[in-house]
């Protein structure tokens, strides 16, 4: 339903005014509502002269007027934003055409009627729909199911505008039926095609790519003239009538975008690439697919869209009865409309969002913009196609006990606090059920993106998704109790918790998360938690890795301390590197000054940095590209590899601090053979065994050099099996003296109450 705009009648000016001289304030929305009414009562009365309002925009103005308006006026300096009011909402179906805007309003509580099922949605139902007719699009589709394809035409279903398919944005138009996301048509239908090649010679040169790798033929990674070509004969038969793009991980694999085609040159097997280009170029044998090819429309429940007619072509599950705008139906084919955010909190405080379930919109589901001790709580967030929920500035703003899952892009994005005071926000997300996110993009769309100044994650559960669960910026922020499984599923270089590449994000701490079963399919494959270029002064203690990959990655950095942890079947449990000496020695031969601007724009060498994190003073002194002061201490390790040491010959690596730890993997470390010249070649692929060297536990010389760790050949575990709670045993625990016991039973969400 749209949102009418309705002067307010004197009868509701003075119902508000006696409202704001009781105790507390009530407004009721409902779907057999009026907007001309007071929403004071929670269904309509008898003669059907007053009632609840009928829409979400009607009740925020009631709630504007009430703690703003010539109400609040006339009653000289009432504090009625200081007295409670309520929203609440009847079940039902509310419908957004435009954002639900709650500007500076305080103590204000949006709920469910006596948990009633209330569902908002930036969509709208699709009643109109007809046999496909269109003999050139008929031509197109398969014979046998011609006539199972029915054509929706938008515009006859109040869509002007389908949006657009960007390169990293979102999916812009979406299907649902039954309250289930229906597949825009892919070619293949799973898996990936992989390039074949890439051109190098054209009228332009797009990209002339990254020149210190050279997979194939000795071309720079993503160097290309706008083409690529391809190995199979299927889109040969494509007609130049389909809108196609294409979806790949074109040069790495932790980046993907969307291209469009420009033109298919089936006689040459290559593809013509629409401008703007994917940022990082296109090379052989990354993967790739199609989207939008009216030929491939062969899957019940898929759908294909020409934006220049407005037509949407959809191959329904079941038969569909046929029907023409205006015509009854259940509403239950929806399209996603609405591309600004649903709900947006602007300046407020004290004000909730609690118990609804908030879907199918091409934008974000709720905005909170500054305020305080604002809260999204109990709510389900889906079928979105932006991040659900964004946190922006303010002070103790946060989402806990919500289900966010099958979204576009991200799930929550978390910011606030002041970096340059280094003034902390209190922020946070705790206790949600998040899964089966980045569902569009495949690559840097998070769980929870982190920045910032002192903000908290906790008690979540993430899992499901092709790419990282949690982004980390800022300083001073808590990651903890947390469980993380089953993510990077499908990208490469990438790490549950991810982070990197400023000096100055100082002060976090990472502690008693669990991290298990990681998997990463591409190039350089998973990290637990990844500190990557350069990433310093963070804390990771207390945590469980299980299955977890390359289980904790120093790329490079310092003053990290990394006590505590347990890791099991990690291969790594530990990496180390010094790239500032190898590959990424252009940081510091002044070709890249990107490090030093973080710190400059810090202003690192004056309060509160200077202070706060006394370490920044000495770095550009302290041989900068060195790794130093990393502690790895009171750690247990089992079942897999200890650690991996890059760069190794390229510094004295007494100046990581590697002791008391329990090391009781069959192999203690892999590092680059003796005597081998150039770049330690990590940087190529992570896991090449070629020219290195892996030590076992019966080494003695790895042994010596790793003096002051403890090397049993048995399990430190006292319960046995994979899915105990990793209990360290009391000999074990006596021997690294100063290890604490992981509180893993609170790991994870929060019991309900």
């Amino acid at each position: 339903m749209t949102i009418p705009r309705f002067g307010i009648s004197l009868f509701v000016c003075a119902w508000l005014l006696a409202s704001m001289l009781s105790s507390q304030t009530k407004f009721y929305v409902a779907n057999n509502g009026n907007d001309r009414w007071s929403g004071a009562l929670p269904a309509p009365d008898v003669s059907r002269t007053d009632g609840p309002f009928a829409t979400l925009g009607r009740a925020a103005a009631a709630v504007a007027e009430l703690q703003h308006g010539p109400a609040k006026r006339a009653h000289g300096n009432a504090a009625a934003p200081d007295r409670p009011v309520s929203v609440e909402v009847r079940g039902g179906t509310y419908d957004l055409r435009s954002s639900l805007v709650l500007t500076n309003l305080s103590h204000v509580d949006w709920r469910p009627y006596r948990s009633e099922k209330v569902t908002i949605t930036g969509g709208t139902a699709l009643p109109a729909y007809l046999a496909l007719r269109d003999p050139a699009i008929r031509a197109l589709i398969r014979p046998a199911l011609r006539d199972s394809i029915v054509e929706i035409d938008l515009k006859a279903n109040g869509i002007a505008d389908a949006g657009d398919i960007l390169p990293r944005g979102g999916p812009a138009l979406q299907l649902f039926l039954g309250g289930r996301e229906m597949p825009l048509v892919r070619y293949p239908k799973e898996g990936w095609l992989h390039i074949a090649d890439v051109p190098q010679s054209g009228d332009s040169l797009y990209n002339k790519g990254l020149d210190r790798e050279r997979r194939f033929n000795n071309v720079p990674v993503g160097r290309h003239y706008g083409r690529i070509t391809y190995d199979t004969e299927r889109p040969g038969e494509w007609s130049g009538l389909n809108e196609m793009y294409m979806q790949g991980y074109w040069t790495w694999d932790w980046s993907d975008s969307f291209q469009k085609v420009k033109q298919l040159h089936p006689d040459k097997h290559e593809i013509e690439i629409r401008e703007p280009h994917h940022w990082y170029g296109y090379t052989r044998n990354q993967r790739y697919c199609f989207f939008n090819v009216l030929e491939e429309l062969t899957v019940p429940g898929e759908w294909c869209i020409n934006r220049a007619s407005g037509k949407l072509y959809f191959y329904p599950p079941s038969p569909m009865a046929l029907r023409t705008a205006g015509a009854a139906g259940d509403g239950e084919l929806r399209a996603s409309v609405l591309a600004d955010p649903m709900i947006i909190m602007d300046s407020c405080r004290d004000v909730s969002v609690e118990g609804f379930t908030i879907v199918e919109s091409r934008g974000k589901g709720i905005v909170i913009r500054g305020g305080a001790n604002c809260r999204v709580s109990r709510c389900e967030l889906a079928h979105l196609g932006d991040c659900a929920v964004v946190i922006e500035r303010g002070m103790h703003n946060g989402i806990s006990g919500c289900t966010l899952h099958d979204l576009a892009l991200g799930a929550v994005l978390l910011g606030g606090g002041d970096r340059e005071s280094l003034t902390p926000a209190g922020n946070f997300a705790e206790n949600n059920h998040i899964h089966h996110f980045s569902q569009w993009l495949r690559t840097g769309q998070y769980a929870v993106n982190m920045t910032g100044v002192g903000n908290r994650i906790a008690h979540n559960l993430i899992h499901d998704a092709p790419f990282e669960a949690i982004y980390l910026s800022g300083n001073d922020h808590i990651v903890e109790f947390n469980e993380v499984h089953h993510v990077t599923q499908e990208s490469g270089d990438a790490g549950a918790l991810h982070t990197g590449r400023d000096w100055t994000w100082r002060g976090n701490i990472i502690r008693y998360n669990y991290f298990h079963h990681l998997q990463g399919n591409g190039l350089h494959g998973v990290m637990g938690v990844y500190l990557d270029d350069w990433a310093s002064g963070f804390t990771v203690t207390g945590n469980v890795f299980y299955k977890a990959g390359r289980a904790t990655l120093i790329g490079g950095g310092r003053d990290n301390i990394v006590e505590n942890n347990v890791y099991v079947e990690c291969s790594p449990s530990i990496h180390v590197d010094a790239r500032g000496l190898g590959w990424a020695s252009y940081y510091f031969t002044g070709a890249e000054r990107d490090l030093f601007k973080k710190m400059d724009a810090m202003k690192y060498s004056q309060p509160p940095f200077s202070t706060r994190y006394p370490e920044l003073l000495t770095i550009y002194t302290d041989d900068p590209a060195l790794p130093k002061h990393n502690i790895i201490r009171n750690n247990v390790s089992f079942g897999g590899r200890f650690m991996d040491v890059y760069d190794y010959h390229a510094f004295d690596f007494s100046i990581v601090d590697v002791s008391n730890n329990v090391i009781a993997d069959s192999a203690v470390m892999r590092r680059r053979d003796a005597g081998l010249t150039g770049w330690d070649p990590y940087y190529l692929n992570i896991d090449y065994t070629e020219g290195y060297h892996t030590y076992t536990n019966r080494d003695s010389s790895i042994r010596a050099e790793l003096r002051g760790n403890v090397f049993p050949d048995r399990t430190p575990f006292a319960a046995d099996g994979p899915e105990g709670r990793f209990t360290v045993k009391k000999e074990f625990r006596t021997a690294i003296a100063g290890f604490r016991d992981i509180p893993f039973e609170h790991i994870g969400l929060l019991p309900k109450e």
